[in-house]
């Protein structure tokens, strides 16, 4: 498969812009700046990439009805891709979808590291969450706010976007899309492609510089229909639409999450605060307490570096996980600590199991009878 070369604007930081680009470069050569081109008679839409299937087809879909294409990709801290890459992680995937699918359509792509004033947002969303924390309405009117301040930026003429009317129970139903319309204030410049005959034409597609009868009528979850353009358009990087990019929509992440908003007890939170929580077991003693542990070799890697001023915590004499402890350690909490880590280290089996905890020059060792899962369940969040 041949990839076109793919012009990139980055303005993120040195972190973000390693993170993203761990595998773009064996994807496909790009440059780290660009000139746009003159405009012409064209229309140009700006498109918010998320590297799935349906903005994919969605960008070649407005192109081919006769519009130039500049797309958005936004870092909000919360991608499943981004943690893994932070993480260390090489047995899943960290490829930045968007970028890759971007250099297989042979369109410009900006990348935005929205991350700090993302999280705000998330914490205090206006409509809502769905399942579990994540704010897709909110999500939605945040990038397209920022997509319009990128369309005047550029003098662009609209924007688009991947959705799908009826996809999406919480914010691809009319009343949500017109909710979302009437929030940001893009009446007729706001244009949904695969939907766009099941809703009233866009001013582009009015006066025809946008040909309608080339965009779609496609409702509800099903997505043969994308999936065969894609494979029209030879599109083969996308993220898979079982998958989801988002941590938010996770259950597990969700409790831990929210679990860490009711214990700060409305001190502001952190980028940084709330990284950690897609990592390990968590396990909440008291208000101000908490323990991580390790479930992998990876995982136990990046805690032992992430440690610093933590007290590290491990077994002595069997293999197993590095933990960490959040907060100030109490003589109280240290055997229930202990006997949680060594409930997960080889010796759990063992009438007793000895466990460090050491903090720089510091150390403690404890015996301890490894936890029970009553105890476990009790205290994991």
């Amino acid at each position: 498969m041949s990839v076109r070369a793919l012009p990139v604007t980055f303005t993120f930081s040195f972190e973000v812009q390693s993170l993203l680009l761990y595998r773009l470069k064996q994807v496909a050569p790009f440059r780290t700046s660009i000139e746009r081109k003159a405009v012409g008679s064209k229309p140009t839409g700006v498109g918010l990439l998320s590297g799935g299937l349906d903005s994919a087809v969605a960008t070649m879909l407005v192109r081919d009805a006769g519009a130039d294409v500049e797309c958005l990709h936004f870092f909000t801290g919360f991608c499943v891709t981004g943690h893994n890459s932070r993480v260390g992680r090489r047995d899943r995937p960290i490829a930045n979808h968007a970028l890759q699918v971007a250099a297989e359509m042979g369109v410009r792509v900006e990348v935005l590291d929205v991350a700090e004033d993302y999280l705000p947002m998330v914490l205090e969303p206006k409509f809502g969450y769905g399942r579990n924390m994540n704010p897709c309405v909110d999500c939605r009117v945040f990038m397209l706010e920022r997509a319009k301040q990128y369309m005047k930026k550029i003098g662009a003429d609209f924007i688009f976007t991947g959705e799908v009317l009826g996809q999406r129970p919480k914010s691809q139903l009319k009343r949500s899309l017109r909710t979302i319309d009437s929030e940001i204030g893009l009446a007729g410049k706001l244009l949904r492609p695969l939907s766009a005959r099941l809703l009233p034409p866009t001013e582009v597609e009015s006066d025809g510089r946008v040909d309608r009868s080339k965009l779609l009528d496609i409702h509800g979850r099903g997505r043969k229909q994308q999936i065969a353009l894609a494979r029209k358009y030879g599109i083969s990087q996308f993220m898979q639409p079982a998958g989801g990019c988002c941590l938010l929509t996770d259950k597990s992440y969700s409790e831990k999450l929210r679990d860490l908003v009711e214990q700060r007890n409305g001190d502001r939170l952190q980028v940084q605060d709330i990284f950690v929580l897609g990592v390990g077991r968590h396990f909440r003693f008291s208000p101000e307490l908490k323990l991580i542990v390790g479930r992998d070799e990876t995982e136990s890697r990046f805690l032992g570096h992430y440690a610093r001023d933590h007290w590290l915590v491990t077994v002595s004499g069997f293999a197993g996980p590095t933990a960490i402890v959040m907060g100030k350690l109490a003589e109280d909490d240290i055997c229930r600590m202990a006997s949680v880590v060594a409930r997960y280290s080889d010796g759990k089996h063992e009438p007793v199991v000895e466990v460090r905890f050491t903090l720089g020059g510091r150390a403690r060792a404890v015996t301890t009878k490894p936890a029970t899962e009553e105890f476990i369940d009790h205290y994991r969040v």
